[in-house]
């Protein structure tokens, strides 16, 4: 349900749409609704939002902003997201309150997954 004044929905680029939601239906178990060749939706995953085809990713090393999952088993998820064509570009990491690591998928998009501990 749509809030007022609430984040509702998130536009990410994507190099290869395809690749993306293979990517992120395999590992998360997303469903992906296509506008079109250069965009396709993704609802029901925490924020919805979508894709759209461009050359460029996001990163937080060129500033971009970091969405992060959750799991309940961080070991399991990582193996998928390897498993799948991601790339780890952060391994495994504590902080107060749980731990993460930071992952490409497969169109160079940046994205973490955290747990508690």
């Amino acid at each position: 349900m749509s809030q007022h004044e609430k984040l509702n929905y998130v536009e990410l680029p994507s190099q290869n749409l395809s690749a993306t939601k293979s990517f992120f239906h395999s590992v998360f178990d997303w469903e992906f609704v296509d506008y079109g060749d250069e965009y396709s939706a993704f609802s029901n995953q925490g924020i919805d939002g979508g894709f759209y085809q461009a050359d460029h990713a996001n990163t937080t090393e060129a500033g971009g902003a970091l969405l992060v999952f959750y799991s309940d088993d961080i070991q399991a998820t990582q193996d998928k997201v390897t498993a799948n064509g991601g790339e780890i570009i952060r391994p495994v990491f504590e902080f107060p309150g749980g731990c993460r690591f930071h992952f490409t998928e497969p169109s160079g998009n940046e994205f973490a997954v955290w747990s508690q501990t």
